[in-house]
């Protein structure tokens, strides 16, 4: 069997149309889900992108393998010390290791290891195939490459391809020559006028007022994202800008369909449609960034079609990404797991439909905010350490069922759901630190080194655009929260 993991960064579910989405923006897509299995909760355990790709591969928790941010000691693995053999435990059980155990060619496209200095995301491939740009690179820049491996190598039996398409990330690059495809279609329902006035009064950033994180600069080299969206056609251009780069990805993935139909092994190849995080596109009141540990940043995609898996199927159940790994190992045959993986096999539930999710998830991020979430029933509870500038509470808990753009904060009403997420959270916790080799949680190193990367010593310079845009009433409160550990920061 071939295989071909194709990874669209920042892509958020419900803005595909076979996800709900009122926007064309997916059709091969869609199709492909209409061929195969679609997952509807399932979540990265560790965002942004550094943590997500680094659980995907390792398998481990973020908490366990040490990665958890963006800079600084989180954002590398734990040392393995005095127990590492000749070659480490990343390189000897992460997942693309065990595919070359079982036989397998593995190769890459994407210069992510290069852009986060992420060796662990190289382990165990054969082939890597770097754009150079470190992320920037637009789909017609990789598709090249694509096709040209594909050519090659389609035809022969037993590899593993990683496709990385970086479009759908900030900033919007699709080439203004593809036009504007959703010019004539209306946002989406939920925000409404009122809700978006709102949002230019929040702080925090990526909120209304500094897509920039922060600040509104604009890139003349990206016009299809604003700096600030103090306009509703502001607005109509951020969402245009994500949903074309959308759109544009899917074009990309139309030419790679074809180009496995034309070599004659579309039916033998085993196609997975995912992301490393979503994207919160006015969710919290924070626009184009992948910032909290909610459920628009770690829900994602998840869509496998190819030999054995059920067709037009939809499962709902929650599931990690991480649980890509010990899956993988079921449906090519090879069974055994590393004894590292936390993840949990959904082989049956794609082959069979049997269930094979998870009471509940527990999810975290710290490269622009300190949070971890528990995600159960209908409910997300996110605990706050680190605000990141946006004078979260210490608690939120939403129901995502009823409520999927959170917007409204039923921590003070359901208290009782509250105690019962802080109790799975420590139960959690608790198991996580039993396991742990190094017997430190990373997101307390973060919180030590001064707080979560992007949100790190820029204090003063926020507070002066805060100052800048008539916002001066957050100014004490932010002061009150983090003067301490700014002053920390560089030491």
């Amino acid at each position: 069997m071939r295989i071909l993991y194709i990874d669209l960064d920042a892509l958020r579910p419900d803005h595909l149309g076979c996800y709900g989405y009122h926007r064309q923006t997916s059709p091969v897509i869609d199709a492909l889900a209409a061929e195969g299995t679609r997952f509807t909760n399932c979540y990265t355990s560790d965002a942004p992108c550094l943590p997500s790709r680094t659980a995907l591969y390792t398998g481990m928790f973020g908490i366990r393998s040490g990665v958890v941010g963006h800079g600084g000691t989180a954002a590398d693995p734990f040392i393995e010390g005095r127990t590492r053999s000749f070659r480490d435990r990343i390189e000897l059980e992460c997942l693309p290791a065990r595919l070359q155990d079982a036989g397998y060619h593995t190769a890459m496209i994407s210069p992510f290891g290069q852009r986060h200095a992420a060796r662990q995301f190289y382990a165990g491939f054969h082939e890597i195939h770097n754009g150079g740009k470190g992320g920037m690179e637009s789909a017609e820049e990789v598709t090249p490459t694509v096709m040209k491996w594909l050519k090659e190598h389609s035809a022969e039996d037993h590899w593993f391809l990683h496709l990385n398409y970086w479009d759908v990330h900030t900033p919007y690059r699709v080439p203004a020559s593809y036009g504007e495809p959703f010019a004539d279609d209306p946002l989406p329902a939920w925000l409404t006028p009122e809700v978006w006035q709102a949002h230019l009064q929040m702080v925090g950033p990526h909120k209304a007022q500094e897509i920039s994180m922060m600040d509104d600069r604009e890139d003349p080299a990206y016009p299809r994202q604003p700096g600030a969206l103090r306009t509703q056609a502001d607005l109509r251009r951020l969402f245009d800008g994500y949903d074309t780069a959308i759109r544009y990805a899917d074009d990309q993935i139309a030419q790679i369909v074809q180009q496995l139909k034309q070599a004659g092994v579309y039916e033998d190849t085993l196609i997975i449609i995912s992301a490393d995080h979503g994207e919160n596109m006015g969710e919290l009141g924070i626009y184009a960034e992948h910032a909290t540990a909610d459920h628009i940043t770690c829900r994602v995609p998840l869509i496998v079609c190819g030999p054995g898996v059920r067709a037009g199927a939809v499962d709902e159940g929650l599931h990690y990404a991480l649980d890509l790994a010990p899956t993988l190992m079921d449906l090519i045959g090879a069974g055994d797991r590393s004894p590292s993986w936390d993840g949990q096999s959904y082989a049956r539930a794609l082959t069979e439909g049997e269930p094979c999710d998870r009471d509940f998830l527990v999810l975290s991020q710290c490269a622009h905010v300190c949070q971890r979430s528990v995600r159960f029933g209908p409910w997300l509870y996110i605990r706050t350490y680190h605000d990141g500038y946006h004078l979260f509470p210490r608690e939120m808990l939403f129901d995502v069922e009823t409520d999927p753009h959170e917007q409204h904060d039923l921590a003070e009403t359901r208290p009782e759901i509250c105690r019962e997420a802080a109790a799975r959270l420590l139960d959690w916790h608790d198991a996580q630190m039993h396991r742990s080799t190094s017997n430190v949680d990373p997101l307390w190193t973060v919180m030590r080194e001064g707080g979560p990367f992007h949100a790190r010593g820029a204090l003063a310079r926020y507070c002066e655009h805060l100052r800048k845009t008539g916002r001066e009433w957050a100014i004490p409160e932010l002061t009150r929260r983090h003067s301490a550990s700014e002053g920390l920061a560089g030491s």
